[in-house]
């Protein structure tokens, strides 16, 4: 299926969208992650739509053909949520339903405690609420895998190492993009569910890679063609991974966003579904969902055997878990 590509810029900030179907159709919205791009929802878009929703998929900013900034604080939570609420009242407001994925998520949280008036339902895949403040990612790691004094942020290591040393991370992800993409998109398997994280290692590593730039390891095509490899690699080296990585540099910014938000328990229907073969975003077996089950009221979990990337590697079982829970 061909999508359209949509470009919709006001005095602050330009977004660039992929759509799918009538545009007076009910929307879905699907907010990608790190360090993603719209095409990510290729496989939801072209189901979506054919479901007789109005499917967008936009470039969040500092990716793709969205704009670009120079600074860390531009990629807060509560100018990417302004972004989306932009461009949804652009086309025409009302109430949505709005699925996010990895970073995607948190801006879909935000999104429902924030401005409430334009969800109607919420799917999240791999990150639950409140999964990005420290206290949920630290007290939810299993220390038997990641001991304390080897691995203080188990996991979640590679995300302290961008606060540490911020200019090296980009620099290592940058120097071969198109190995990075190989490299980070790989798909999950039930042999890894007792092995450590490959982020767990970043910071002992000084990097992302041990010898500063990604090596040359084959395409997992369960996850991305050479299409779409060269697609990613094109958009993340023309801009860089300033963008992206800074996603993360926002942590206390985004902490006080969300704790003014008018909402803090959700109400409106929420769909979850977990990666089983997450090792980052890892919430099938430790408690990094359950503040998530104590703050959402109508919420349903499924479970897809995945790695992380999961739209990507089995986008007919992400497909038929929402199509059902939609009641479509």
């Amino acid at each position: 299926m061909q999508f359209l590509e949509n470009t919709y810029q006001n005095d602050r900030h330009k977004t660039f969208y992929l759509s799918a179907g009538k545009e007076n159709n009910k929307k879905i919205y699907f907010i990608h992650g790190w360090p993603e791009l719209s095409i990510s929802w290729r496989h939801q878009l072209a189901f979506f739509s054919e479901l007789g929703f109005y499917a967008i998929a936009p470039d969040m900013r500092g990716y793709g053909q969205s704009s670009v900034y120079d600074k860390h604080a531009d990629y807060a939570q509560e100018e990417i949520v302004r972004d989306m609420i932009d461009l949804h009242t652009h086309l025409g407001g009302g109430e949505a339903i709005w699925v996010g994925h990895d970073w995607g998520s948190p801006v879909v949280w935000n999104i429902a405690c924030h401005h409430d008036e334009y969800v109607e339902k919420i799917v999240s895949l791999c990150v639950p609420l409140k999964m990005m403040e420290n206290d949920a990612m630290l007290s939810s790691i299993d220390r038997n895998l990641y001991p304390k004094n080897e691995f203080p942020y188990g996991q979640w290591e590679y995300q302290f190492f961008y606060r540490e040393n911020f200019e090296e991370a980009q620099k290592q992800l940058e120097a071969n993009t198109y190995n990075t993409i190989k490299c980070l998109f790989r798909s999950g398997s039930k042999e890894s569910l007792d092995k450590h994280a490959q982020t767990a290692f970043v910071r002992k590593n000084n990097g992302w890679f041990k010898d500063g730039i990604a090596p040359n390891i084959p395409l997992d095509k369960n996850v991305l063609s050479e299409k779409e490899l060269a697609i990613y690699s094109k958009h993340l080296s023309e801009n860089g991974f300033f963008g992206p990585g800074s996603w993360y540099m926002n942590s206390k910014i985004n902490s006080k966003y969300f704790h003014k938000a008018p909402l803090k328990k959700l109400d409106k229907p929420v769909l979850f579904i977990h990666a089983k073969y997450d090792r980052v975003c890892d919430t099938c077996h430790t408690s990094l969902a359950d503040p998530m089950r104590e703050n959402c009221s109508k919420l349903e979990e499924a479970t897809i055997d995945s790695g992380h990337w999961m739209a990507q590697e089995k986008p007919d079982e992400v497909n038929k878990t929402i199509k059902e829970w939609l009641e479509i």
